[in-house]
């Protein structure tokens, strides 16, 4: 999942960092409450994941516990894809 990784914190940067690296939270860390992301990022995120890994994300799925950390989003894909 390193190139989950990878990928998802690149679209983090790129799409809602506006490519300031320096600005990426540590990968435990809340993206909410770091201000990296909003309800308009999360949708973005959703769009993406989909895209990238191509997966499905349910609407009961959009929840902290999946979405709000990188960790969280990486192991979420993981769960997704397996």
């Amino acid at each position: 999942m390193a190139d989950a990784r990878q990928r998802v914190e690149a679209f983090i940067v790129e799409s809602l960092l506006f490519g300031d690296e320096s600005r990426l939270p540590q990968p435990d860390d809340s993206l909410i409450e770091s201000g990296t992301i909003d309800s308009t990022g999360v949708l973005e995120l959703i769009e993406f994941l989909e895209e990238e890994f191509h997966i499905r994300v349910a609407d009961s799925e959009t929840v902290p516990d999946n979405l709000d950390s990188v960790d969280r989003i990486v192991a979420f894909v993981a769960r997704k894809l397996s």
